[in-house]
């Protein structure tokens, strides 16, 4: 029958419930610390520290270990498979670590993407083949929310249907896996930055990937209220020769999620997608003060907005980690009031500021 379904019991519906709302609490977002090993590389290499697996549990010591006050304004830490593994200099896991600062460890569970044959040069994402079985496990050993990343370019003739059909129904067999394994899926489905596209081109492709996306989470019978959406904020690409205002920037993207988003999503934590930090704050800050009905919360699931400073200030040096651990606090508090819509531009800095953060588009 065309109308059988099935959905999680009720008590799992209400743990993912409740685990999706702790996600996406008022004044807090996730810190996207789920680099794969070769990214980190890329990361260590722009202040000079070998990519050492000592050196990456280092670091992300260095931002897991960081004032208990951080939790304040962070509600999620996202890791990669290596990193969960990881211990603190005391013999700690970095789960149980973030765990007693009242922050949810979750869980990068995609295995990158892969070319999408027969399509123009385009994408979607492999790992779904045991991906029941990995949940399960990363849900006992502490995890309560996983991410999954599609990427979506946009070119002259791009996203093709085929594209946005495939990373659709991709994103929601992932997202019932999840939910079966009693973990709250992040749905990223990443409209990339890099093009000469223009703001309404990203609005237009944004509503179209969003519309399939949610279409097919109701084929697949995903309970949207233990979900949470992670797309790119709308914005022109990084090649086009229009500059747009935050507040241009903020109304697209509002008007692309009220469109097509249902306001059963609790949640919406938008990519930093290559912007500054500052960018980020203030676009951010833009999205929540447009003057429309929002059902979501909307709030931040950052990466590079958030650590770039604190990357640049460690250095490597064991006798910079208070130095970066304030930088990462300083960055958190700006993302935090901007998802409030109370930031003001310029009032944090940072010293990687207003330094442009695009790189790879397809590094994972």
């Amino acid at each position: 029958m065309t109308t059988y379904f099935y959905y999680p019991t009720k008590e799992v519906q209400e743990e993912l419930s409740c685990i999706a709302k702790a996600l996406v609490a008022p004044g807090k977002g996730i810190i996207s610390a789920d680099e794969s090993i070769s990214t980190m590389a890329k990361r260590f290499q722009t202040v000079g520290v070998e990519n050492t697996e000592e050196n990456r549990r280092l670091y992300r010591q260095l931002l897991f270990t960081t004032d208990p006050k951080i939790s304040e304004t962070v509600s999620g830490v996202l890791m990669f498979h290596e990193t969960l593994y990881q211990k603190t200099d005391g013999g700690q896991s970095f789960a149980e670590v973030l765990r007693k600062k009242g922050i949810i460890p979750g869980i990068k569970v995609d295995k990158n993407s892969v070319p999408l044959y027969c399509s123009m040069d385009e994408f979607t994402t492999q790992g779904l083949d045991d991906l029941h079985l990995r949940c399960a496990q990363y849900k006992k050993d502490g995890c309560d929310f996983a991410k999954w990343r599609s990427v979506i370019k946009i070119d002259r003739n791009t996203p093709s249907y085929q594209a946005i059909m495939e990373n659709a129904n991709v994103l929601a067999r992932y997202a019932t896996i999840c939910q079966s394994q009693r973990m709250v899926p992040i749905v990223e489905p990443e409209v990339l930055m890099v093009g000469e596209h223009d703001l309404d081109r990203c609005q237009k492709v944004t509503e179209a990937v969003l519309a399939a996306v949610f279409k097919s989470m109701n084929d697949h019978h995903v309970y949207l209220e233990g979900l949470i959406l992670s797309p790119s904020m709308v914005t022109a690409g990084q090649n086009s020769n229009k500059n747009n205002t935050p507040g241009e920037i903020g109304l697209a993207t509002i008007l692309a999620l009220r469109r097509t988003v249902p306001p059963a999503v609790p949640g919406v934590m938008f990519l930093s997608g290559g912007m500054s930090e500052e960018e980020a704050s203030v676009n951010l800050n833009a999205v929540n003060n447009v003057p429309l009905c929002k059902p979501w919360a909307l709030t931040f699931a950052f990466g590079r907005a958030l650590q770039a400073s604190a990357l640049r200030s460690w250095g490597g040096r064991k006798d910079n980690v208070l130095a970066a651990q304030s930088e990462l606090i300083k960055r958190a508090k700006a993302h935090s009031l901007a998802s409030i819509g109370k930031y003001i531009p310029g009032s944090i800095e940072g010293t990687a500021g207003g330094e442009r953060l695009l790189v790879d588009a397809y590094e994972m």
